[in-house]
């Protein structure tokens, strides 16, 4: 009986997991209204379990309604139920909830209501057309949109909010896992430039936790245009194709996988004449590809990035170690390491 319930169970698994697929959207839909809500705050702020009658009433939802999402997101251990009394269960927080919080330092709510919005994802429905069409550089998202994300960013004010939210957002996770997994990056840097810095967060966490650098942010002037002013900052507008400021070191984060390979060399060449030969170097924050590393969680979501990056750039890609060696040696770079974090991003030093 036993191998039989083993069998029967074994072949559940592609049917379970097809329904997964079938409902799959259930899940970032259920987590928005979670967010838009404001359900992981209040619980958050409420100090003990909370009772469903307070919370909706808290929220001023339908308590039946309201039962039945908590249900879903109780069931994928985003909150936890407990008991308050004999008769009454109330709703907690986890630190996967505290991900939804609309502040705080480990939140990712900006990023998720970014990529569930219906401007990043009507691009998806056209991801077949971009793989089958040869020399096709139109994104599915211009095709959605009509104008690539860059120029759609620029355009509409209320989106541009939405994406500045959600890349500070991955900022400060990213930023925070490089500070603590690889301090030593940051040694002997007097002067840094941050490459496609935007609103100036991720230099800002770099220059507080590493207080004797002379930051420079360094975007389009429309961009640095509303970035915050420091004493240690410096904002500054150009076209990172063009020319780049110097420093000690080049700072990328998210930036080289929004473009193929030719555009990655051109950036990376300029970034090697800011920084001094001898002692200078350029420090990339972006995942590194593993492809044959089954069951690797991290690895898996390097992966989904990609795919997104093939449904909202034109050129855009995650890279592989080898892929990223080609760009950096046709670049001019000499020596390269690979210093994995706790995110799924790897910091990269290149040197002259």
């Amino acid at each position: 009986m036993g191998d039989m319930e083993v069998t029967v169970k074994e072949e559940a698994r592609p049917e379970i997991k097809i329904w997964n697929y079938v409902l799959g959207y259930a899940k970032i839909a259920v987590v928005k209204c979670a967010i838009e809500l404001g359900i992981a705050d209040v619980i958050e702020n409420y100090g003990s379990p909370m009772p469903l009658s307070e919370l909706a009433t808290a929220l001023r939802c339908e308590p039946s309604r309201l039962h039945r999402i908590m249900r879903f997101m109780v069931h994928d251990r985003i909150f936890k139920q407990e008991p308050i009394n004999q008769h009454t269960v109330g709703f907690s927080s986890t630190p996967l909830s505290r991900c939804l919080l609309k502040g705080g330092e480990k939140s990712m709510a900006a990023f998720i209501l970014l990529m569930s919005s219906p401007t990043c994802l009507a691009p998806w429905h056209s991801l077949s057309a971009r793989v089958l069409e040869t020399g096709n550089n139109i994104s599915p998202f211009e095709v959605a949109n009509g104008k690539d994300l860059w120029s759609y960013t620029e355009a509409n004010p209320d989106f541009r909010e939405l994406f500045n939210n959600a890349m500070g957002c991955h900022a400060r996770l990213t930023v925070q896992a490089t500070i603590e997994g690889c301090p030593e990056v940051f040694d002997g840097v007097e002067s840094l430039v941050d490459v496609g810095g935007g609103n100036g967060t991720a230099l800002s966490l770099l220059v507080k936790a590493f207080p004797w650098i002379r930051g420079i942010n360094f975007d389009l002037p429309h961009v640095v245009a509303v970035s915050a002013k420091s004493d240690s900052i410096e904002n500054v507008g150009g076209d990172m194709f063009m020319s780049i400021p110097n420093a000690d070191a080049a700072f990328l984060m998210w930036v080289l996988h929004d473009w193929d390979d030719e555009e990655c060399i051109k950036i990376l060449k300029k970034c090697r004449e800011a920084i001094p030969e001898d002692k200078g170097k350029v420090i990339i924050v972006e995942a590194v590809l593993e492809e044959d590393k089954e069951g690797d969680e991290l690895g898996g979501v390097g992966l989904m990035l990609d795919t997104a990056l093939m449904a909202i750039t034109n050129k855009g890609k995650e890279r592989t170690l080898k892929e990223w060696s080609y760009v950096l040696r046709q670049s001019g770079f000499t020596r390269f390491n690979v210093k994995p974090t706790r995110a799924v991003q790897s910091v990269i030093e290149a040197y002259p």
